[in-house]
């Protein structure tokens, strides 16, 4: 069994990201993921920049969106064509209000490995005794 750090950016990430959707729906606002795209993220390629890709998460841009704390995944269409959609969370590196700015960045981290790329112990446990940082994003 893997050893959980319910202190971790990791363990938080899912939740803050959730939390941060929620409040953009709340206040009329549009939500963008920010994504650093890998082998495990599913999205239409010719859309990604420098490694990385913006998605609108806004109900009149998805359809069958679900967040659980491994995969944000939905169908959106770009360019008039559907796609489906699948985003690991350790691929997230921001969720934020287009109209405002407002929202938080994350490192992108690797499968498996602890919150931005930390020592572990062997154990999968991180060594690094320094917690990682949130960031506002403005």
């Amino acid at each position: 069994m893997k050893n959980f750090d319910p202190m971790s950016e990791a363990a938080a990430k899912p939740y803050l990201i959730r939390a941060l959707y929620e409040w953009c729906g709340d206040a009329g606002y549009t939500p963008y993921l920010a994504v650093k795209v890998d082998e495990q993220t599913k999205v239409p390629t010719a859309y990604v920049k420098n490694g990385e890709i913006v998605l609108n998460l806004s109900a009149n841009a998805t359809h069958k969106l679900t967040m659980d704390n491994h995969w944000i995944q939905f169908n959106a269409r770009f360019g008039g064509v559907s796609h489906e959609i699948a985003v690991p969370m350790h691929a997230v590196t921001g969720i934020f209000a287009k109209e405002t700015g407002y929202g938080l960045a994350f490192k992108p981290g690797q499968p498996g490995e602890p919150p931005n790329g930390a020592p572990t112990d062997g154990n999968g446990k991180s060594d690094n005794k320094t917690r990682p940082k949130l960031q506002l994003v403005k």
